[in-house]
């Protein structure tokens, strides 16, 4: 695996003793009152009685405030990645575990990536479990979400007092900008070190995250909707598929893309398979992105497709080998939307 490194020279930027994450470039946001909120939230017949924290605090006291959270859940949870997403008919893309998995196996992937995970702001993720009840959430402003039973609220309390943080009435004085991003209100900027074309990107960083903690997209697999509910139909689609040599030469593979018509992602999935049977010196590997595209945005390559499409169909197929060189990576593509959730309340946070 290539390493995931900060970019050099970024310079922080502060709101009067706030320090923000490196990722936030410009920003007309107000300084937050450092401290924590509070609120009860009454269960239902699936869910207790919770409590709900939100703790904002300054960058260069946020780490050991992040560690004393996630030791707060138990000895398995059940990971959540929320990140901006590029495609055309949805602005976050929720990944959950497919099921629980050890605390000590998730802590090992944080800590390995946590310099990069608390300084990009189109990123947020966490973890929670059932028994007890306990969902964490670091949110892309790195504001850190704790949800609790009640009769762990003063064990969640006497953390945050540990670590300088008492009750506020409130932290932020105005909704950061949503997971669309805000031009007037941010400015945001990539924070992985990118000097040549073998660098590794965030989406390869997700890619990792997805594969170590078992993620999926959750998303009803068999519907085409947008982030309103609406059917669309059938929509264009874009995937780029990671694959290797099928003679198993470890040192060739190939990044594919993928143009297609489909009415759902689990079809488009389907049309993705049958295309790769067409290329049998390539094996799949995994797919690294998979995202719904706008008709307008099509490739020139694409121009003579009709605006109404009633059948599933693969419209391109592309193959990028690599040799015995590192794979120089999936070409431009959009760049995600951010930052994923906000930074006053909680934007997003874990699902039980």
């Amino acid at each position: 695996m290539r390493e995931f490194r900060l970019g050099q020279n970024i310079e922080r930027r502060s709101l009067g003793a706030y320090q923000l994450p490196l990722g936030v470039a410009e920003t007309s946001l107000r300084e937050p009152t450092q401290g924590y909120t509070v609120r009860y939230q009454e269960g239902t017949d699936e869910e207790p009685d919770t409590y709900v924290f939100h703790a904002v605090i300054s960058h260069d006291r946020l780490r050991p405030v992040v560690d004393a959270a996630f030791n707060l859940l138990p000895k398995e949870v059940t990971p959540v990645v929320e990140i901006g997403s590029r495609d055309a008919y949805r602005s976050v893309d929720i990944y959950l575990g497919e099921e629980p998995m050890p605390l000590v196996e998730f802590l090992r992937t944080w800590y390995e990536f946590e310099e990069v995970l608390l300084e990009d702001v189109t990123i947020g993720l966490g973890a929670n479990a059932e028994d007890p009840w306990v969902d964490v959430f670091v949110d892309s402003w790195k504001g850190i979400l704790i949800s609790v039973p009640t009769e762990m609220r003063d064990e969640v309390e006497a953390m945050l007092a540990a670590h300088g943080l008492q009750e506020v009435a409130e932290t932020w004085d105005e909704q950061p900008p949503s997971a669309t991003g805000d031009s007037e209100t941010l400015v945001t900027r990539d924070v992985l070190e990118i000097v040549d074309e073998h660098s590794p990107d965030l989406d390869e960083l997700l890619l990792v995250l997805r594969e170590r903690w078992l993620l999926e997209l959750n998303v009803d697999r068999e519907t085409n909707v947008d982030d309103a509910g609406r059917h669309l139909g059938m929509t264009l689609w874009h995937a780029i598929v990671l694959a290797t040599s099928s003679e198993g030469e470890a040192d060739r593979g190939a990044y594919i893309s993928v143009w297609m018509t489909a009415g759902s992602l689990a079809q488009a999935e389907e049309l993705l398979e049958d295309a790769l049977l067409d290329h049998p010196q390539w094996v799949f590997e995994s797919i690294y992105t998979m995202d719904r595209v706008a008709f307008d945005d099509r490739p020139p390559s694409l121009s003579s497709l009709p605006p109404t499409r009633r059948r599933a169909a693969v419209h391109e197929i592309d193959i990028e080998p690599w040799g015995e060189e590192p794979p120089t990576g999936p070409g431009d593509m959009p760049p995600r939307r951010g930052p994923a959730g906000g930074a006053g309340g909680g934007g997003g946070g874990g699902v039980n």
